[in-house]
């Protein structure tokens, strides 16, 4: 088997190991937000949505940066490939992902980019975390606390910026918010490692 099949047959093998934890975590995130709707006669805020928004950002950035300097010790390009990796990440998949989705199956969700309503925060807190990550190399955070917050930032969009969402539409949010999280966050968390493991094995060829 070449190197190239070898990383593939392992990238998959990975991902479907994923796919039960982000199942399980999408399952938690419409659960709890079940029990605050009905329950406890809470509104899922635009404020609620930022703030658990940001904590993805930053630990996506920490994540990215840190596996980065891992194995490439350039601290610059470290922090700017953790700052704009989260960004990107961050807003496909608590935003873009859901608002498509959403209004695919007629939520009416309206349009809300952080990056374009609140650049510098946005900015300032991926620096943050690329910076948090470049000097502590923290790359064994557990990949469910990433998905759970990607899962809750996800759903939390759909409830907040929502005109028509009722108890009817969890099935069709489940699968809107798996997909929104299981490809930006196993992109980030499983296919980058192997692309810089990739890059070392190439250096040691050398």
């Amino acid at each position: 088997m070449n190197k190239k099949n070898f990383k593939l047959k392992n990238f998959l093998i990975e991902l479907k190991e994923h796919i039960p934890f982000t199942i399980l975590a999408t399952l938690t995130g419409i659960i709890i937000t079940i029990f605050c709707l009905y329950w406890s006669k809470k509104e899922i805020s635009g404020g609620l949505f930022e703030s658990i928004h940001f904590l993805h950002v930053i630990m996506s950035a920490i994540v990215t940066s840190g596996i980065y300097y891992k194995y490439k010790k350039n601290p610059l390009t470290s922090i700017l490939i953790g700052t704009f990796g989260a960004i990107f990440m961050g807003s496909l998949s608590d935003i873009l992902l859901p608002w498509v989705g959403g209004n695919m199956i007629g939520l009416q969700i309206n349009f809300h980019l952080p990056l374009l309503e609140m650049p510098f925060i946005i900015l300032g807190i991926s620096l943050l975390g690329g910076f948090i990550g470049m000097k502590t190399r923290i790359t064994k955070i557990p990949h469910f606390i990433h998905v759970f917050l990607s899962v809750f930032a996800s759903l939390f969009y759909i409830l907040a910026f929502s005109n028509s969402f009722n108890i009817a539409y969890f099935i069709g949010g489940f699968f809107i918010v798996f997909l929104s999280v299981i490809i930006p966050c196993c992109i980030s968390d499983i296919l980058l490692p192997f692309v810089f493991i990739k890059e070392k094995s190439k250096k040691i060829k050398k």
